[in-house]
């Protein structure tokens, strides 16, 4: 199910709760009422009820952790990108690429994506409030901490690199999201050295270094593979548009791996 059919889904949806319902609210408020009335005047004419059953019932606990991660993702990038004081043209444009790139959405997904963002970079709700109620809700997925750290990265380094100001909130998710600091200095290596592998950046990708046994690789990467595969991190409430994201890195991984293994001759 795509974040935007949980939108139209269910108005829970749009208030769930703290710093990240508020910012749904205000990015949704005014269309929600617009569509609900809509839905409301069509059933009303078809078979008399109020509005569909479809609008007002609650979302699973599936589709709740879909719509926190796509709310959260978009909210805290719209905080990142008005770490100045404002969004400029070329911020959001980098927002843009991203989602066009690395997500390749229905264009109402992305136009929900964008209504977020805006919405975020504006509203009084912190950063610090919004990566805590992100936390607070994944804090049992770290995998979908290191998808958001990866995000942040990549959208602050499209231009000119991250600057000083974006760099310290990421290092302050960083630490909220209880993250390692290494294995942030890694992502950091690894979207620097480009998309190709060297020889650093394949153990970059397992989080292990070309001192560490054979054991120490093999587990890493059973770890990360059991992580990260499609089946397990969707079930995990991942929104189907960044599962894309989670599946190249699942690929990553094994290729990583691979390249590691044939280097060393296990």
């Amino acid at each position: 199910m795509s974040c935007l059919g949980t939108l139209l889904g269910a108005t829970i949806g749009l208030f769930f709760g703290g710093p990240l319902g508020a910012i749904a609210g205000a990015a949704f408020g005014s269309w929600a009422t617009s569509f609900k009335d809509t839905r409301s005047s069509e059933n009303d004419r078809e078979d008399g009820s109020p509005y569909s059953q479809n609008w007002n019932r609650r979302m699973n606990s599936q589709e709740h952790a879909q719509m926190t991660f796509f709310v959260g993702v978009f909210s805290i990038l719209g905080k990142l990108a008005a770490v100045d004081g404002r969004v400029s043209p070329q911020e959001r444009a980098k927002v843009e690429e991203f989602i066009d790139t690395e997500l390749r959405p229905d264009p109402e997904t992305r136009a929900s994506a964008l209504r977020i963002f805006d919405a975020a970079a504006v509203s009084g709700e912190s950063f610090y409030q919004l990566t805590n109620q992100f936390y607070s809700k994944f804090r049992f997925q770290p995998q979908f901490f290191e998808l958001l750290i990866d995000i942040m990265i990549r959208v602050a380094e499209v231009d000119s690199g991250i600057n000083e100001k974006e760099e310290t909130l990421i290092i302050d998710a960083v630490h909220i999201f209880r993250f390692s600091e290494e294995r942030y200095r890694q992502l950091r290596a690894r979207h620097g050295s480009g998309r190709g592998f060297s020889r650093s950046s394949a153990y970059a990708v397992l989080g292990c270094s070309p001192e560490d046994s054979e054991e120490a690789l093999k587990k890493a990467y059973r770890r990360l593979v059991s992580e990260y595969h499609p089946d397990k991190i969707a079930s995990k409430g991942l929104p189907e548009e960044f599962a894309k994201m989670a599946a190249d890195k699942f690929r990553e991984i094994q290729s990583a791996y691979e390249e590691i293994r044939k280097e060393r001759g296990f």
